[in-house]
């Protein structure tokens, strides 16, 4: 039950319709949608400040890992650039809380994706150190069904033209549902020893 919700995209009707499913769930929700580029110190600094922000979520990224692999400047703008901007405008307004979410892949990253979240983990550790008002933590886990950057999409578009591909016959991975993820992100995020540090996630049995 938050007071407000601010919503920031730059991807606009992604933005829209989540704001559109946010009022019809929730009608009595002061929803605000608002368009902006992580990487925009300007900007982030100015929703902080206008908005009254006191928690922040941080969950953009670019999350597909062949594309990233492929466009390695543009991962490293955006994922690791953004992440920064953020975290220093959330110290310099001391907000309450800011919640990074990160990926099982900055373990022992093997990706370029991986990698810049490894690299934002890091940050955020140094972040915490400087700016002691602001509770900073980051968050890991696997897949989650149903969201942008899953496998799960790519083997659904797989199966519809009937071939599956799997990157080892030994692979396994790690799922929970949009709702699961949710939930263990907000209640990790409320608990005082997190501050300053990197929650794994319990994600159950591997599939």
């Amino acid at each position: 039950q938050p007071s407000r919700l601010i919503l920031v995209d730059k991807a606009e009707s992604d933005l829209f319709f989540t704001e559109l499913e946010l009022l019809r769930r929730h009608p009595d929700l002061s929803v605000r949608a608002v368009i902006g580029d992580v990487c925009d110190r300007r900007r982030m600094g100015a929703i902080i400040r206008e908005e009254g922000v006191t928690h922040l979520y941080h969950a953009a990224a670019y999350k597909h890992v062949p594309l990233m692999e492929e466009n390695v400047s543009e991962a490293i703008r955006n994922n690791v650039d953004g992440t920064r901007v953020l975290m220093e405008e959330a110290g310099r307004a001391g907000l309450r809380s800011f919640v990074l979410i990160s990926t099982d892949k900055a373990v022992r990253p093997a990706n370029v994706m991986g990698a810049t979240k490894r690299l934002c983990e890091v940050l955020l550790l140094a972040a915490a150190k400087r700016h002691r008002a602001t509770r900073y933590t980051a968050v890991r886990f696997g897949n989650v069904l149903g969201s942008n950057g899953s496998v799960v999409q790519v083997f659904r578009r797989q199966l519809e033209t009937g071939v599956l591909t799997v990157t080892h016959p030994d692979i396994t991975r790690y799922f929970m549902t949009v709702g699961e993820a949710v939930q263990l992100v907000l209640l990790a995020s409320t608990l005082p020893e997190v501050r300053g540090r990197i929650v794994m996630l319990e994600m159950g049995e591997p599939v």
